[in-house]
């Protein structure tokens, strides 16, 4: 069942998604060549907690970090550790947080130095993807027409979308109905109503859309090796429009 929410948890999802907008601009400060994908976490998850939020990440199904810090190739759910970033590299930060029980997720992919132009358009067409698919986020539009909108934009540009992982609707808990896919066709799934909430996230690889997961089973990867991009936000479905609540 799809949950519909008050303009009283909508608000508090807006708050929410304003810390991890803060935390997303403590990350931008950090982020350089050499600093480690640790300390990352740390710096996000003494941030989250100084704003009276719990990292809502942290533990869940057993993932052992505040964040997922994914470098390159790999896609999402990189578990941070003692690796430095170096020039050249992209890495998708994505962080959730936990506050009077509700959740709020988002993900930012930065550059880290110096990158190349085919980095940049990969991270520019990753960006306006998920501006394309939060544009169908309106009441009276289908589920579908978000993923179409991703996929289509993703394609027409030389990539492709990952299809084993998807975005999803969040509000008391972290994942909830409806599963919100990059890809299919317009007009169909569930009528989107307002008070909906949904974390929409286009993931573009290089290369092949397929991916695979490494020995920690957490991290997914391009089986090819090229690089992946991934950016999320989460947006309120109103009778205005989409509302971004982690902008």
């Amino acid at each position: 069942m799809i949950a519909i929410k008050t303009e009283f948890e909508l608000d508090l999802m807006k708050r929410n998604g304003e810390i991890l907008r803060d935390c997303f601009r403590r990350m931008e400060e950090e982020i350089r060549p050499g600093v480690t994908t640790g300390e990352l976490d740390r710096i996000a998850e003494e941030f989250m907690r100084a704003r009276g939020a719990v990292p809502a990440f942290k533990g869940y199904h057993g993932y052992p970090a505040s964040i997922c810090a994914s470098i390159n190739e790999e896609v999402v759910h990189g578990i941070p550790g003692s690796r430095e970033l170096l020039d050249g590299d992209i890495v998708g930060v994505d962080m959730g947080v936990l506050r009077e029980g509700f959740y709020a997720d988002a993900s930012r992919t930065y550059a880290v130095g110096k990158i190349s132009e085919e980095t940049r358009h990969l991270m520019k067409i990753t960006w306006e993807a998920l501006e394309r698919g939060i544009d169908k986020a309106r009441a009276g539009n289908h589920l579908t027409d978000i993923s179409f909108a991703i996929q289509q934009h993703a394609e027409s540009n030389g990539y492709q979308v990952v299809r084993v992982l998807v975005g999803h609707g969040i509000g008391r808990n972290m994942h909830e109905e409806p599963q919100v896919p990059n890809f299919g066709h317009p007009g169909q799934g569930p009528l989107l109503k307002r008070g909906m909430t949904l974390a929409i996230e286009p993931m573009l690889n290089a290369g092949t859309r397929e991916v695979v997961t490494r020995e920690d089973k957490w991290t997914y990867v391009t089986v090819d090796g090229k690089l992946s991009c991934h950016f999320e936000d989460t947006v309120a479905v109103t009778d205005d429009g989409p509302v971004i609540l982690t902008r």
